[in-house]
């Protein structure tokens, strides 16, 4: 397809993207609008620097692969580099939504989609404010290099967003329901589950009282577990944080006990949803990666620079925000795997402590923090009144050795709002989930 100059490595990423954003506020619309362009990240490597360009004229592509070899040395020795040898050659079309793209709907039907859930949000009376949003987004991405790579594939996603204020007299309180799906028509017949969600919101509204600080043993839904794993220890295993850092080399080194023997954390490229990622930006074919396993250290996440300087295998985690950007190591799908507990069990064994439903946000490294939204104070093995509480936080390394109940039940979340921060790039879909995990001695206040 393209002419590479020869004694250097180059490859071209093309993305055909089609997108939609829609918001309503209180019930008049704020933008309703479809986007498509077609632009490639472009680079060429000597063997000592890489050179970059990206482009939105996808006819000028030759020319920016000439132009970038200009600056290139010329190396006959190029296909014997270590990084360069490291690069999988990929030759594959992975076309999923050919029949059901969402560019198929049209902007009516997406609209009509949203507003029918209008009138559960319009009939509160404690709803004060709301915002209700639909985007999709559908990406055909195209992989070329000197290699001879050559793939073809497409990922796309779906979903609606509802932002929801609450006031009774004094007491306030904010919660959005989302649901995402590289399935439109998923998105349809939800009301039951807004119509519970906003019950919940309103007896939270109503009920609610501030935690009583101190040190719980505290339930995680799927949720919150998930962002738990993506925060805490998700980032920490992208490998780009320790290369030229041998005092984390050496404290994250694979064997070491991190975690409770119960405790498994994944990372998987192939789960379909907003972390799914065939094939990841500089065409490494993505791959189920064990963290941790079994409470020890087992893998980390890489893309071919990290995995080439720690000597360690490929996972498929390059991942750029648009062709704006190079290649980064990104998460994709982080979850917990599921464990042997029933979910009624984690709950029923614990005389005082509190369970999240959903979170506001989260973040960590060392240390994390999770800002809860809707939670409940369980008492004698049930869950009990609702309870206001701004932080759990805690030592990362501490913090995984508490966990001492993981459930059977798995789910794992999609999203179309918000996204993962890292250098400037965001907001970089992701997925995360897992089951319903406990950990004891959270600091909670």
């Amino acid at each position: 397809m393209f002419k590479f100059p020869e004694n250097l490595y180059t490859d071209v990423r093309i993305e055909n993207v089609y997108e939609t954003n829609i918001i309503y506020q209180l019930g008049e619309i704020q933008e309703s609008k479809t986007r498509s362009y077609k632009a490639a990240f472009i680079r060429v490597f000597d063997g000592e620097r890489w050179y970059y360009s990206s482009t939105s004229d996808v006819e000028s592509i030759q020319m920016e692969i000439e132009i970038l070899a200009r600056y290139g040395k010329p190396n006959g020795e190029i296909d014997k580099n270590q990084h360069v040898l490291n690069f999988q050659i990929n030759k594959e079309e992975l076309l999923n939504y050919k029949e059901n793209s969402v560019s198929n709907i049209t902007i009516g039907e997406k609209q009509d989609l949203i507003k029918s859930y209008f009138p559960l949000l319009e009939s509160n009376n404690l709803i004060k404010f709301w915002r209700a949003v639909y985007t999709d987004k559908k990406v055909i991405k195209e992989f070329y290099s000197s290699k001879g790579s050559e793939i073809i594939f497409d990922t796309q996603l779906a979903g609606i967003a509802m932002t929801m204020n609450f006031i009774d007299g004094e007491n306030r309180f904010m919660d959005a329901y989302q649901k995402a799906s590289h399935n439109y028509h998923d998105l349809a017949n939800l009301g039951h589950e807004v119509k519970a969600f906003i019950n919940e919101c309103e007896r939270f509204v109503r009920e609610a009282k501030p935690v009583k600080p101190g040190k719980y043993t505290v339930v995680l839904s799927p949720l919150a577990a998930g962002v738990f794993a993506h925060e805490s220890f998700g980032h920490k295993s992208e490998a780009d944080f320790m290369v030229s850092d041998e005092t984390m080399k050496r404290e994250w080194a694979i064997g070491k006990e991190v975690g409770a023997s119960i405790l498994s954390i994944i990372d998987d490229g192939t789960v379909y949803g907003s972390g799914y990622i065939p094939f990841d930006d500089e065409g490494t074919r993505a791959s189920k990666t064990y963290i941790i396993k079994d409470g020890i250290l087992n893998g980390r996440l890489h893309s071919v620079a990290t995995a080439t300087s720690l000597h360690e295998e490929l996972t498929g985690n390059a991942r750029a925000v648009s062709f704006e950007y190079e290649p980064i190591v990104r998460m994709t799908t982080t979850y917990i795997e599921r464990g042997t507990k029933k979910k009624e069990e984690l709950i029923s064994e614990i005389k005082e402590g509190i369970y999240v439903y959903t979170i506001n946000h989260g973040s960590g490294m060392s240390t994390f923090t999770i800002a809860p939204s809707l939670a409940y104070y369980i008492r004698d093995g049930k869950i009990a009144e609702p309870v206001n509480i701004s932080v759990l936080s805690g030592n990362v390394m501490e913090t995984l050795g508490e966990i001492d109940g993981v459930s059977d039940e798995v789910e794992l979340l999609s999203f179309v709002t918000g996204g993962c921060g890292k250098m400037e790039q965001y907001p970089l879909p992701v997925g995360f989930g897992g089951p319903y995990v406990r950990v004891k001695n959270l600091n909670v206040q």
